[in-house]
């Protein structure tokens, strides 16, 4: 007897409710802002095999264009274009039989390598096919720049019928959009065409790659941007990415958000693993409010910052008010899908200013690493001016490295410490090359969520607070958590603990400098 493969969606919602009830400075907007973290996790149970996202006997999960940069500059070395080649085969390979697939070979333009020039839909895998793809990337030469909006809007006409839920593009550059220019259509007017129609994970390969151009694209098209640093490592890389997209628990999935009368959402960005601005779509079924789009889900977790907007003028002080709903919605799959109940946005308005300045643990985490991943950038202008930036570069990089071991973040104190003159020094290497630096800019945009605080000995904790707090909860406050830090130049007020300024002036607060 075959076991149904259930999947099942968690939804927690963390926040400090506590919002300042005093009236603004004249002229000051009454809105106060609210935010909230939202953390979703989805994981599939029972049946055989990797779940596949849609119902069995109706058609492939997982629609697939390959992109290969082909510009000339990828002969130099020719490791890069057999490296691309050895990846893209691995890829075709893994495809199961019926689905939807094509490569793209992109220069000044893209041009359909399989299932060849002029075809308006995709191959369909099957031992031939996937053969006749094989046969057509080994002939593959290089030559001509780079235009990459050309390339994902080719990608969209292919994939704008296939009914697939998952429709995935891998894009691989060694390059910058150089182009641009001299392209039938801009990055920027394809990035706005393809937003919506598929996810793209964009990949760099060899010395001369943009992390922000791969960035700027993966953000608006919902996918992760990486670089293998070896050439050879990209088959392995391409292995995973198919092999994860094969497993795909939920193709997509809906936040939504109903907010209460005169409550308005600023803003919905996902925060782990990565930053994404999410756009509002009209609630779907007839539904209130707005819905944010997410998709390929396998089984993982991810956290979203949600910010909303509320005058506290003639509101009850001390009392929790709910100021939005918020619900998950996944179209339906054709397997069992359990689902969590709506969870409350609150706040509570309050006269005291030490409740009011209280941050959620999590709203802070992502403030700690939008200014470590704007140092980097700060760190990495500054290299660029030469010996007229080194100060300021190691000022940049100390101070990186400061909010990196407060986040706790290993694998960026790691890809830190790859450009550190030494241990401990807070000084830029020398002989640093320019694909370092994006390398760790690339670094510098993945996020992680805190590690579980650990369960205390019974003897240590207070009556039943032995476990570690549920998934999006508050973590309990340490010691001296009530107390304040106020920044000597601009006043900023904040948590003790807090290593640089909140405001706008950035000052290192603790540490041998302050």
């Amino acid at each position: 007897m075959t076991v149904a493969r259930e999947t099942e969606v968690t939804l927690a919602v963390g926040q400090q409710k506590d919002l300042p009830a005093v009236p603004p400075q004249a002229g000051g907007a009454p809105d106060r802002e609210m935010h909230a973290i939202v953390e979703i996790g989805v994981s599939s149970h029972g049946g055989a095999g990797p779940a596949t996202g849609h119902a069995p006997g109706s058609g492939p999960a997982l629609a697939e264009v390959l992109i290969v940069d082909t510009s000339r500059s990828m002969l130099h070395p020719p490791a890069k274009l057999r490296a691309a080649k050895d990846a893209t085969v691995a890829a075709v390979r893994m495809l199961p039989e019926g689905t939807a697939f094509a490569v793209l070979s992109g220069r000044f333009d893209a041009t359909l390598v399989h299932p060849g020039p002029g075809s308006p839909v995709p191959a369909v895998a099957g031992p031939a096919e996937r053969e006749a793809a094989e046969r057509a990337v080994r002939i593959l030469d290089a030559d001509g720049g780079t235009a990459i909006g050309t390339w994902l809007d080719l990608a969209r006409r292919l994939l704008r019928e296939q009914p697939a839920p998952v429709k995935h593009v891998l894009l691989l550059t060694d390059g910058r959009n150089e182009h641009d220019h001299r392209a039938a259509m801009s990055l920027e007017t394809a990035l706005d065409a393809c937003e919506g129609r598929f996810v793209c994970d964009a990949w760099g390969i060899g010395d001369d790659w943009d992390a922000e151009l791969l960035l700027r694209i993966t953000r608006r098209l919902h996918g992760r941007a990486g670089a293998v640093r070896e050439e050879a490592e990209l088959p392995a890389v391409y292995e995973e990415l198919i092999s994860g997209l094969l497993g795909t628990a939920v193709p997509e999935l809906r936040i939504r958000l109903t907010p209460t009368p005169g409550t308005v959402v600023r803003r919905v960005t996902q925060v782990v693993p990565s930053e994404q601005e999410l756009p509002a779509v009209t609630a779907g079924a007839g539904g209130r409010g707005a819905e944010y789009v997410t998709r390929a889900w396998g089984d993982e977790v991810r956290h979203f910052q949600v910010v909303l907007a509320a005058d506290p003028t003639g509101r009850e002080i001390g009392e929790d008010l709910q100021l939005a709903a918020v619900d998950v919605v996944v179209p339906d799959l054709g397997r069992p899908v359990r689902l969590p109940a709506p969870q409350p946005i609150l706040v509570r308005w309050t006269d005291n200013p030490l409740d009011a300045s209280r941050q959620h643990p999590g709203v802070r985490r992502h403030e700690l690493y939008q200014r470590a991943s704007a140092a980097v950038a700060e760190a990495y202008r500054a290299w660029l001016r030469g010996p007229d930036g080194r100060a300021a570069a190691n000022r940049a990089l100390a101070r990186a490295l400061a909010l990196a071991a407060e986040l706790g973040d290993t694998q960026l104190l790691g890809a830190l410490r790859r450009i550190e003159d030494g241990p401990g020094t807070d000084r830029v290497r020398a002989g640093l090359k320019d694909v370092d630096w994006q390398h760790l800019i690339l670094s510098s945009a993945m996020t992680t969520p805190p590690e579980p605080a650990p369960a205390q000995a019974p003897s240590a904790a207070p009556p039943g607070t032995g476990a570690a707090p549920p998934p999006g909860a508050a973590a309990p406050a340490p010691a001296g958590a009530d107390a304040l830090a106020e920044c000597p130049d601009c006043k900023w007020l904040g948590p003790a603990d807090s290593v640089y300024c909140g405001g706008d002036c950035g000052r290192l607060l603790r540490g041998p400098s302050a």
